[in-house]
């Protein structure tokens, strides 16, 4: 098949199409916009002859420069993969050509793309995709929220240090109504700013919920099974299916818990033969997320303190424990969604075909 690598920039893509085994077919640079990606595709089109499995394009998963190109492709109907940048860099460090150019690197993904044959295939925004825009966008706020909090305290510790606020109280609608009334006292550039930042941190209080009660209908449409583990709540699910994008992707549960960053590292050699060590990648969000369910199940919610309780009693410590936990959990969830994506498949399958008259 003939492969084409992409570098992509603001302003620019350098594409290199390379054949089965390496070979550089031809190089093109193009305009980052829907003129430059249709001259891509009609480019790409005269590689079409090589091969009947005809040309596919591999892009550097950087998904916020590559992705009006993903999306241009996709509509196309050309077949695109996702390359880790880690693989693009390794595949350079070792190339024969030395260097770093946008066409060496555009070669380096092409050629990692051929050295690694069940990269994650790009697809067509769906559901996925806007729960992890809405839980990307409330953790954001929250971010903002916490700075402004404490701002906020340190403001009201200068007007009057006897003024107390409750932990996390500004994140309640009533503690932030009675310190705006507090601040009616005050008639200073100090009390003013508090006011200000107050305020914001109530529209920020707004906002969160409302994108919290969004997610909750979201996630309960596409990933209802994610909420029925015990610990899981909405803000970790949709975390989940955000990050996961599609489990059909994973081809089995272990290569899922190498996503999750779950999976130990083999470090072993000669006697020492099943020696593993912590496994310090994958997706960070995702290891969050199952470490907040794990510590939720070990305080009693769910079957997962008696397994740290097991473990503990085998001689480990918590930690390790934990961690353990978090691997079975990275089961758990994939089953889960394999249940729900088995489950519409079912429902789709079992519509009746609508007659158009």
């Amino acid at each position: 098949m003939v492969m084409i690598g992409t570098d992509s920039h603001k302003r620019t893509h350098t594409v290199v199409a390379l054949d089965e085994v390496g070979r550089r077919l031809g190089t093109k640079t193009v305009r980052t916009n829907s003129e430059g990606h249709l001259a891509m595709v009609e480019w790409a089109s005269t590689f079409a002859d090589h091969d009947d499995d005809g040309v596919r394009f591999a892009l550097e998963d950087c998904r916020h420069l590559t992705r009006r190109l993903e999306s241009d492709l996709l509509a196309a109907g050309q077949s695109v993969i996702r390359v880790p940048t880690r693989l693009m860099a390794s595949v350079r460090q070792s190339s024969r050509e030395p260097g770093k150019s946008d066409p060496i690197d555009a070669e380096a993904v092409a050629l990692a793309a051929l050295r690694h044959p069940d990269l994650p295939v790009a697809e067509l925004d769906g559901p996925a995709r806007e729960v992890k825009l809405l839980s990307d966008h409330r953790r954001d706020l929250v971010v903002q929220r916490t700075r402004i909090a404490a701002q906020v305290r340190w403001h009201l510790h200068e007007l009057d240090p006897d003024l107390q606020v409750p932990g996390r109280g500004l994140r309640r609608h009533c503690v932030v109504r009675d310190l705006l009334a507090e601040l009616d006292r005050f008639d200073s550039v100090v009390a003013r700013l508090a006011r200000s930042l107050l305020e914001r941190c109530q529209e920020l209080n707004t906002q969160i919920n409302d994108l919290e009660k969004e997610l909750r209908i979201l996630v309960c449409r596409f990933a209802p099974s994610l909420l029925e583990i015990p610990g899981c709540g909405v803000l970790s699910a949709a975390v989940i299916v955000g990050e996961t994008a599609g489990v059909h992707r994973f081809r089995d549960k272990d290569a899922y818990a190498r996503f999750t960053g779950t999976a130990p590292v083999p470090v072993w050699s000669g006697s020492s033969k099943g020696k593993v060590r912590l496994n310090r990648g994958g997706n960070r969000s995702m290891n969050c997320a199952l470490h907040m369910i794990a510590v939720t199940q070990a305080r009693g919610v769910g079957p997962g303190k008696a397994y740290l309780d097991k473990q503990l009693a085998r001689g480990k410590d918590r930690v390790a424990g934990l961690r353990l936990l978090r691997r079975r959990l990275s089961d758990v969830v994939f089953a889960a969604q394999r249940a729900d994506l088995q489950a519409d498949v079912a429902e789709a399958s079992a519509e009746p075909l609508r007659l158009v008259a």
